[in-house]
């Protein structure tokens, strides 16, 4: 939350230090005389009254004043009011006919996150130092190439389906399969990560209602459908004992320890969001569309 707030109070910053249109190139209104002037008359014919200790100006914004000492708004605050307004249209833009139901399962995946996965992460990373629980999370990035290649490729994104196909080579062969990255290292290449969700949304498909799913947290209509062909293209999805064609066992228990994995990478992340939103719910919602909403237009 404090990162989010810290986005929009510098979005309002530039907002309120850019000189609007009609003033630019323009002497200021009140300008700054020494203590003997008396009183001084802008191009507009308004007298502006002076006294020995300056003008007697106030700044806008301070003690909830956001009027100049002449009483008229400044034009910078109508542009404030605006980016107010744009964002909050932004947030209504979230459909959500279902919050009741995702407000519970948020509280559900809080308590499994917080009581299960986190005393598990913790542990587990006492055994294994960050090196190689680092290569780990390379290993199954690696092992999704062929997800991002084909999504690349529906996007017609060839440069980077190439690239991705550079980066696979190159980090299975050189990089041990997978457990480290040369091709970002040594070669400047990097991922770039797409999923059927993100190809439906490069058609134009909209997101639908925000659903919050047991164990995979936030998402929408359209992605938890995308779910679907993205598991056939995930080489975990096809993880199945030997002998066995419809458990599931193997692929839950590979997930599994990837998620202990990446949460040991993030120690203290997941609380330190929660501790500084004021209400969770809606902050992980609004985030998690925004997100995806950026993806999708890169």
């Amino acid at each position: 939350m404090m990162v989010f707030l810290s986005w929009t109070l510098i979005g309002c910053t530039q907002q309120a230090s850019e000189p609007s249109p009609s003033s630019a190139g323009q002497p200021e209104t009140v300008s700054r005389k020494p203590p003997q002037t008396q009183n001084s008359i802008n191009a507009e014919g308004r007298q502006l009254q002076s006294d020995s200790n300056g003008p007697n100006t106030k700044v806008a914004g301070l003690n909830g004043n956001k009027h100049s000492a002449s009483g008229k708004k400044p034009e910078n605050d109508d542009e404030l009011d605006e980016f107010e307004a744009e964002f909050e249209a932004a947030k209504q833009e979230v459909s959500d006919p279902l919050e009741g139901y995702n407000r519970a399962m948020t509280t559900f995946n809080d308590r499994l996150y917080l009581w299960v996965l986190v005393p598990v992460a913790k542990g587990y990373s006492a055994v294994l130092p960050e090196a190689p629980r680092r290569g780990v999370r390379h290993f199954f990035h690696n092992l999704l190439y062929p997800l991002r290649f084909v999504n690349n490729l529906l996007q017609f994104k060839i440069k980077n389906a190439g690239e991705e196909t550079l980066r696979f080579v190159t980090n299975t062969t050189i990089g041990i399969l997978g457990f480290w990255d040369p091709a970002k290292e040594w070669f400047g290449l990097r991922p770039h990560d797409e999923d059927f969700g993100q190809t439906l949304g490069f058609y134009g498909v909209g997101a639908g209602p925000h659903i919050v799913l047991p164990f995979f947290g936030p998402s929408n209509l359209r992605d938890t459908f995308s779910m679907v062909p993205d598991n056939f293209l995930d080489p975990v999805g096809q993880a199945k004992p030997i002998g066995q064609t419809d458990s599931y066992v193997a692929e839950y228990g590979v997930r599994g320890f990837d998620a202990v994995n990446e949460a040991s990478l993030r120690p203290g992340e997941y609380e330190s969001l929660k501790k500084d939103a004021v209400d969770f719910y809606p902050f992980l919602r609004d985030s998690y569309e925004q997100m995806r909403n950026k993806q999708i237009k890169e």
